[in-house]
């Protein structure tokens, strides 16, 4: 499953992702905010997206948008096994994926227009982790990081 989450500042991004998602009829769920609220804030739905990706992490995945991307970057990776990446290109994404086997995009609603958005999300949905040796050692060094912070 495919988890989206936005603030105000990235929620009309969010909007046209959604139309591409079913456009290539890709399942997703909405997790908020569900209409544009100008005081809403982004920790809250980062949280509600990490929490479910966080379920299944080699499975689902997630796509967060805040103004610069930060924020919600921050907040979904305080959660075990979360993975995210802001990611501003689709090189961005090809590497977060197939390097560092990310399960959350995170976006900028500022920064990023809806066709090269749309370009990232499609070079995250199809891009696979490398398994490379190299990095699976990186993604258990996280991991071990994780449970000593536990």
């Amino acid at each position: 499953m495919l988890y989206l989450g936005a603030d105000h500042r990235g929620y009309y991004l969010k909007e046209a992702i959604k139309k591409y998602l079913i456009s290539q009829k890709i399942q997703f769920e909405d997790l908020g905010n569900l209409k544009y609220e100008e005081n809403d804030d982004y920790p809250d739905f980062a949280q509600l997206v990490a929490k479910k990706v966080q379920e299944h992490p080699f499975k689902d995945y997630g796509i967060l948008i805040c103004g610069s991307g930060i924020g919600m970057t921050i907040v979904a990776n305080k959660y075990s096994k979360i993975r995210a990446g802001l990611c501003l290109s689709s090189f961005m994404a090809q590497k977060a994926r197939e390097d560092d086997d990310i399960n959350i995009l995170c976006l900028s609603g500022d920064l990023t227009d809806e066709a090269t958005a749309i370009r990232i999300v499609k070079t995250f949905l199809t891009t696979k982790f490398s398994n490379d040796k190299r990095y699976k050692r990186r993604i258990q060094k996280i991991t071990k990081i994780e449970r000593i912070l536990k």
